[in-house]
């Protein structure tokens, strides 16, 4: 195996090439957690996953609880499985809240504030209610609990940290946010080694062949707890080392790389990039600041060609349609408008609108 063929076995493993899953939440339970703060991107991260699928499917198994949003790791918004929610905060929220202490301590927010804000939102949501943001803020504010200067958004980040709350379906354009415990009411706690067992199996599963240090970026554990992962399910992971770092993926990962070929149109933030410490077997690293401007954590849209990033997209909707905007990264790459047609036309259905490709 080179870092071509790795690139190449991600887009199988993640369901990008060849998809076999019908159902949102298989996709979602598959790859153990997917980045989902950009929501509409997120939509779009799991139906690219599915053999057929549309955006308001995606967002009906958010209504209806088969896949959840949430804060589970490094401080970030993920889409996860209603039977992974609970043993996933559990494990890997201490940490974040953790380090989230300095700022909390600079924006004013000490443990007192927090669980008074905790009563507030609790008492606010009760009986399966679920409100927008500024809702709750209003709420905060009314019992003299400040929400300006970001002191909200970090307030409600916490309260999802602690399992107490976690969005709800939107209203309107706006997400909304409700209780944990009503939503996935049946979401289950882990014993340690199971859920670090069980979150290293989903991450190698649906993100492989992959590092320690990926697993370890992609989940926020400590290196002794990814290495005590590993070991926990060592029987289910074939591995190889390749160049000077050591791969692991599922035993039953595909055995041809056939089927991992062509150009597909991933959303920003996907987790064929973002879930991985080093990116560099699909992305060349020249390239890097055009899918991270600025090297502000905002990943772009991108374009990839037989497993590698070759541009990136962006997209513009009228009522009726969208105009998919293609910017390669060198006119040496083998894409033009034809062979995007096929890969828009899918956007656009996922959509239900009608695509027309620019270059």
């Amino acid at each position: 195996m080179n870092h071509t063929d790795i690139a190449r076995y991600r887009l199988l493993n993640q369901q990008i090439a060849m998809p076999i899953f019908t159902h949102p939440g298989e996709v979602v339970q598959w790859l153990g957690a997917m980045q989902a703060q950009d929501y509409l991107g997120a939509l779009w991260a799991v139906g690219l996953r599915m053999a057929h699928a549309t955006e308001q499917m995606i967002e009906q198994a958010v209504t209806e609880k088969t896949i959840v949003r949430t804060w589970p790791m490094r401080g970030t918004i993920h889409f996860v499985a209603p039977a992974d929610v609970r043993w996933m905060l559990e494990l890997l929220t201490p940490r974040v809240i953790q380090r989230s202490q300095g700022r909390l301590k600079q924006l004013g927010l000490d443990a007192a504030m927090i669980t008074a804000s905790a009563h507030v939102v609790a008492n606010a949501l009760q009986g399966g209610k679920q409100l927008t943001r500024n809702e709750l803020y209003a709420l905060l504010e009314a019992a003299q609990i400040a929400t300006s200067n970001q002191r909200g958004l970090h307030i409600l980040g916490q309260l999802a940290h602690q399992q107490l709350i976690c969005f709800g379906a939107r209203a309107g354009k706006q997400p909304t946010f409700t209780l944990l415990d009503e939503w996935v009411p049946h979401a289950k706690s882990l014993p340690l080694d199971e859920a670090l067992a069980r979150l290293a199996m989903c991450y190698f599963t649906g993100h492989g062949p992959a590092t320690i240090q990926d697993l370890i970026w992609w989940s926020g554990l400590t290196t002794s707890a990814a290495k005590n992962a590993i070991a926990l399910c060592a029987g289910q992971l074939a591995h190889e080392r390749i160049g000077d770092q050591e791969y692991y993926w599922h035993q039953r990962m595909p055995s041809t790389l056939h089927d991992a070929r062509g150009i597909h149109l991933l959303p920003p933030f996907d987790e064929f990039l973002v879930g991985y410490r080093d990116r560099s077997a699909a992305l060349d690293p020249q390239y890097n600041t055009m899918v991270v401007p600025g090297s502000n954590g905002i990943f772009n849209p991108i374009i990839v060609l037989d497993g590698q990033v070759v541009g990136t997209w962006k997209r513009v909707l009228s009522q009726t349609g969208v105009i998919l905007t293609f910017s390669p990264f060198s006119s040496g790459n083998a894409i033009d408008a034809q062979s995007l047609v096929a890969p828009a036309e899918r956007y656009g259905n996922f959509l239900g609108k009608r695509a027309t490709v620019q270059i």
